[in-house]
């Protein structure tokens, strides 16, 4: 077994303005918008407590506190629920309370880019490995991908990506991996480049919004290196620790919907309601019932 430390803490950065969702999103998060009857964020929360990660961290913005709220008793709701004997909701309201101290929320005061709301939680961290989640990316898989990538690094340890492939002409969107020996669904990560045209594309791996990495990248971002679209990029942190320390890219099992646009958006729902037995029969109803 490699002599490394566990993984423990997971930071999810949830202090984007989510302008594609506009209006819907003035006055309420994007990552509180439903899929089915949960929040994005739930769904990734929930993620990484099945992967055992025990202390989780919101990088928020402005006007995010509903999300503090929804991980909090509402004991009104809850009051009412409870002399209404609505044992249902009641259990559905009290279902994501995180153990007091299990859960706390750091402010970024300037959106500039992914790397900076990372580097925001480098206290939390301290000298620990973390993961990342991105809560606009929503994947489903059993067992979930985070379970699927803690897995991986208790035998590899280092740094992990999750990835997966993309047509060439979509690499533009993604970061994306110089790829090196495969073994089973772990790609050894010889370089990695963000957002790089489909011509100079080193592969077709492309890096989603999953990640295990080493405290060391906290380094790399405290140099405040613009990138990319003018901003302090994660992925050029993590270029910096390619070579000197373990580092792959997972190719999870499950299903990846991009929830930050509102195709991806839809599509969740309508995938998860096809699962829900609930809503099943009359969404496959309306479906049918609709001209082509």
């Amino acid at each position: 077994m490699p002599d490394f430390k566990p993984l423990r803490k997971i930071i999810l950065p949830v202090a984007g303005l989510g302008t594609r969702f506009l209006p819907a999103t003035k006055a309420i998060p994007k990552e509180m918008l439903p899929i089915i009857d949960k929040p994005l964020i739930q769904y990734a929360i929930e993620e990484a407590l099945e992967a055992g990660i025990e202390d989780i961290i919101l990088v928020t913005g402005r006007n995010k506190q509903v999300m503090e709220d929804h991980f909090d008793h509402a004991y009104e709701l809850e009051m009412i629920l409870k002399e209404k004997k609505a044992e249902d909701g009641l259990k559905a309201a009290r279902g994501m309370l995180i153990e007091e101290g299990r859960i706390a929320y750091i402010r970024q005061m300037r959106p500039l880019g992914l790397g900076h709301a990372v580097w925001c939680a480098r206290e939390f961290v301290k000298d620990e490995p973390f993961a990342i989640a991105l809560p606009d990316d929503l994947i489903r898989g059993t067992p979930g991908c985070l379970k699927q990538m803690v897995d991986a690094y208790n035998d590899l340890g280092g740094n992990i990506v999750a990835s997966m492939n993309v047509p060439r002409e979509d690499t533009s969107k993604y970061g994306v991996i110089t790829p090196g020996a495969t073994t089973g669904n772990a790609t050894e990560v010889k370089g990695l480049v963000e957002k790089p045209s489909p011509a100079d594309a080193p592969s077709t791996h492309a890096v989603v919004g999953r990640y295990i990495l080493q405290p060391e990248v906290m380094d790399a971002l405290n140099e405040r290196t613009v990138g990319t679209g003018g901003e302090i990029q994660l992925t050029d942190a993590m270029a910096r620790l390619i070579g000197e320390q373990p580092f792959h890219a997972l190719e999870f099992s499950g299903t990846r919907f991009d929830c930050g646009s509102k195709e991806g958006w839809l599509m969740a729902n309508v995938a998860l309601a096809a699962e829900d037995k609930s809503v099943r029969d009359s969404l496959l109803r309306l479906l049918n019932a609709m001209p082509n």
